[in-house]
């Protein structure tokens, strides 16, 4: 178990949702929380609520310049975990241009913004945390997911780079990988969503696997994730036929 008492992490992504209840596991843990999102007010009334010390710093990921602003008036960090991300279901029939380029611009680009804006720092230091959130949908394309897998698989490639540069050095590098949450952006599904979490249940999941300092990757929830990744060791015309 890590003692996580007196370190400094940047939330990104965490007005609400997953972010905002890894927030208060990691504040409840003793770490020093800097929250940040677009969403002002709410992460005001997050910082309110948190048990321990807290600030938050607004931020737009789709900006670099944002960022590089946000990491000057935060100062050295300990851990960055990005969660940030927009969703919309989107079939191929049904293709909404804004739309698939902002779930590429925010889940995907924004998470290499947000690792360039930490990364130096830790390299140079050859210290710190990075976590990067990914999804189940990420691990093969999926129908009705236009934008959405396609960034979370890079997103989950991004991390998968980072850990095979910086395995051994003192820069630690995780992924976590959820299925379905229960949050505004699920709200929007029309479908059944199996082994539905709340935000806490995933928050948890997260915060063990950033507890466990051997490991790199955690999908969850796990019987469901197994579906997933046999998936991939799956031949196309099979494959098509179970997802689809």
């Amino acid at each position: 178990m890590i003692d996580w008492q007196g370190k400094r992490y940047w939330l990104i992504g965490a007005s609400e949702g997953l972010g905002a209840a890894l927030a208060h596991k990691l504040s409840s843990a003793g770490v020093e929380v800097i929250v940040s999102a677009r969403n002002e007010e709410r992460l005001q009334e997050l910082v309110a609520a948190l048990p321990g010390k807290a600030s938050f710093v607004t931020v737009d990921v789709s900006d670099s310049a944002s960022l590089a602003a946000a990491m000057q008036q935060i100062g050295q960090i300990d851990g960055m975990v990005y969660l940030a991300g927009v969703y919309w279901p989107m079939k191929a029939q049904e293709w909404h241009t804004g739309q698939a380029e902002a779930m590429a611009d925010i889940n995907f680009t924004g998470a290499i913004r947000s690792v360039g804006a930490v990364l130096p720092q830790m390299v140079e230091r050859d210290s710190g945390h990075v976590v990067i959130t990914g999804s189940l949908s990420g691990f093969r394309g999926l129908p009705g997911a236009i934008g959405y897998a396609a960034s979370k698989a890079g997103t989950m490639s991004l991390a998968e780079s980072l850990y095979a540069d910086l395995r051994k050095t003192g820069v630690r590098v995780q992924v976590a990988n959820p299925g379905f949450i229960r949050t505004r952006l699920t709200d929007k599904n029309e479908f059944a969503m199996p082994f539905l979490m709340e935000p806490d249940q995933a928050a948890q999941e997260m915060f063990e696997l950033m507890n466990d300092e051997g490991t790199f990757k955690r999908s969850f929830p796990r019987i469901f994730s197994w579906l997933f990744r046999m998936s991939q060791f799956m031949p196309d015309w099979l494959y098509y036929r179970l997802f689809a």
